[in-house]
């Protein structure tokens, strides 16, 4: 790849990503070419510039970054995308990887961390800071796990937007999808993962770190 690798920058805060552009902007060999603030935005912006790679945070209002993720992946199959969250849990972890992210690092590395991840991706690499990463290879024996695996991504998006108390209207309007959809997926989470009521599946959603 000839120049700076051409990043997007994705997070909800101001602030956070005005860091972020700083940070960077002391490496010759990166350029930061735009900004989002929710995944809409972020999709569109990736598909007009066209950036190298998108440094991706999770935790955006509506849909998340992992399906933002997704979204973009399915329009620009050559992008390379590193997350970057305040979420150091394993499950986050594996589903933005299984998303397509090349990358996940958590906020509380190093700022070096950052950099050095986008230098790993730009080359095709895979990335993840040490501290998710050990939080990965314990995640074998916690509870949940299996029956996680067994959730499709759009039935773990539904029950991450349930575990932050949206209502089956909200998350079908975030989504793009009717309620009695939103509904059988609700229906769908509660039978693989034995949950009898959303009582339960909120107090699952709890153990497993979808809830802050």
């Amino acid at each position: 790849m000839s120049g700076p690798t051409r990043i997007l920058l994705v997070d909800d805060h101001a602030i956070v990503r005005e860091g972020y552009r700083r940070l960077l902007g002391e490496d010759a060999n990166i350029q930061v070419v735009g900004e989002a603030s929710d995944a809409s935005q972020a999709c569109q912006s990736a598909r007009t510039l066209n950036p190298d790679l998108v440094v991706m945070d999770i935790a955006l209002p509506g849909t998340s970054g992992i399906e933002a993720t997704r979204r973009m992946l399915k329009d620009q199959p050559q992008l390379r995308i590193l997350m970057f969250s305040m979420f150091d849990d394993a499950i986050y972890a594996s589903r933005a990887l299984e998303a397509g992210a090349l990358g996940y690092i958590s906020k509380a590395s190093a700022p070096e961390v950052l950099v050095q991840a986008i230098h790993a991706v730009c080359r095709g690499e895979s990335y993840v800071s040490p501290d998710v990463a050990a939080n990965m290879a314990r995640s074998g024996a916690q509870p949940g796990k299996s029956e996680l695996d067994a959730l499709s991504p759009r039935e773990f998006e539904v029950l991450r937007l349930l575990a932050q108390g949206e209502t089956v209207r909200s998350i079908g309007e975030k989504l793009g999808l009717s309620e009695k959809t939103i509904a059988n997926h609700q229906s769908a989470i509660r039978e693989k993962l034995g949950a009898r009521n959303s009582a339960q599946l909120a107090r699952f959603a709890a153990q497993i770190g979808l809830t802050r």
